[in-house]
């Protein structure tokens, strides 16, 4: 357990393993802890810091609007605290869009980039878009986060045999500052760089669950603008892939780091 300093945000991290420099980065209302079936089999190859996004787990929760590229910032000041140089940076939902904004502002500090069910923008357009979001929005203020953390694990993992991961998530979930939770759902919404991503030079593999809340025609599309990304579909999983499904997840981002730390890269 560790912690650093940015612009006033004491923020912590963890640290397992040796070797090249892997970077895993939570979703929204989350923390480190997500990243709990990956450690083992991911530390036996590489250097893993796992930060907790400002707002999340035992991070700073500054009373502030927050923002990706705020957040993006904070990853930037965290490898340049441990003088890391480019990393492998795996990023989960709202941990893919911090992914992204860190890829098209500071190409040069990623060796490979690694987005699970998420997308490089959030925009709404339509007005069932905005109904959805409403809704969204509403409930987050309204409810607990107990109440959050319960509907969302009964979505995520509905199958009888996961019980316990539903337990896990409602216990984790309530745990959430709620300020800085809604803080961190506001800077979300609206927020994109897909117009970048010619800016992105690393290799990038894309994950998507197969039930994911976004169709995977979504992330087909994005791939599509990406210079050098494939596209993984994952059977049988939803939106928190690295728990329902971790041995095939591994497996697969590790084939794929391997891959590119055995290929000469000419960027």
């Amino acid at each position: 357990m560790a912690y650093f300093e940015h612009e006033g945000c004491t923020l912590h991290y963890e640290e397992y393993g040796h070797g090249t420099l892997l970077l895993l980065v939570h979703g929204l209302g989350s923390s480190a802890l997500d990243w709990e079936m990956q450690i083992p089999d991911l530390a036996a190859r590489y250097r893993l810091i796992i930060p907790d996004v400002r707002g999340h787990g035992r991070s700073d929760k500054p009373r502030e609007r927050y923002s990706i590229a705020g957040f993006s910032a904070d990853l930037v000041a965290l490898i340049e605290h441990l003088n890391l140089g480019p990393v492998h940076l795996v990023g989960l939902s709202m941990g893919g869009m911090i992914g992204f904004q860190l890829a098209v502002d500071q190409p040069h500090l990623l060796k490979s980039l690694c987005i699970v069910n998420s997308a490089p923008q959030v925009k709404l357009r339509s007005a069932d878009d905005y109904w959805q979001w409403f809704k969204r929005w509403s409930l987050a203020r309204l409810l607990g986060m107990d109440t959050i953390g319960r509907a969302l694990g009964s979505k995520l993992f509905p199958k009888p045999e996961q019980a316990a991961l539903r337990q896990k998530m409602a216990e984790r979930w309530a745990k959430n500052d709620k300020r800085a939770y809604l803080a961190s759902f506001d800077a979300i919404v609206g927020w994109g760089v897909q117009e970048r991503l010619s800016r992105v030079t690393c290799p990038t593999l894309v994950i998507s669950a197969e039930r994911d809340y976004t169709p995977v025609a979504l992330k087909e599309a994005y791939v599509r603008l990406l210079s050098d990304a494939h596209l993984v579909v994952i059977a049988d999983s939803r939106h928190a892939t690295p728990l329902d499904q971790p041995h095939r997840f591994n497996q697969t981002l590790l084939e794929f780091l391997t891959t590119v730390d055995t290929t000469p890269q000419d960027h």
